[in-house]
């Protein structure tokens, strides 16, 4: 089951990996990408780290949580990602909750949620810190603000 689940280990450790990927989501937006970062985490152990690459790859399936998976995936030799935590800027959509169900990855800890796309949010969910949310919340709002500046998206 998907869940933002924050029991399994110290909330210290959950900031740590999740600022790891707010800088994903830095990447992506320096390239020009939905700045949407990921981490699997097995352990204290990092085996992917990933950003958004659609527009760079053009290819509507590169979210950061697929090209992540795919990469873990590799770093264990197995699909099977039982022991593995997710860490997301924000709140998966339905192809990337369904790629994580199938990876068997346990827990899914994000940061915003996706009132538009989520996948994951559930009626009895536990309560984030403001700022965190705010945070990850915040760099989606930029990237989205600049690019209507723009012109584009």
């Amino acid at each position: 089951m998907i869940s933002p689940d924050q029991s399994s280990i110290g909330e210290g450790i959950h900031e740590r990996f999740m600022q790891l990927a707010l800088r994903q989501a830095e990447a992506a937006m320096a390239e020009d990408e939905v700045p949407v970062g990921v981490l699997i985490v097995r352990g204290d152990r990092v085996i992917a780290a990933a950003h958004n690459q659609r527009e760079q790859l053009h290819d509507p399936t590169a979210h950061a949580e697929m090209i992540a998976i795919t990469q873990a995936a590799e770093a264990l030799q197995d699909w099977r990602l039982e022991e593995c935590t997710l860490y997301v800027t924000l709140e998966p959509c339905p192809m990337c909750a369904g790629a994580i169900l199938q990876a068997r990855i346990p827990t899914v800890v994000y940061g915003a949620t996706d009132a538009k796309a989520g996948a994951v949010k559930k009626k009895k969910k536990k309560k984030k810190k403001k700022k965190k949310k705010k945070k990850n919340g915040l760099i989606l709002t930029e990237f989205f603000q600049r690019q209507r500046r723009l012109g584009k998206k």
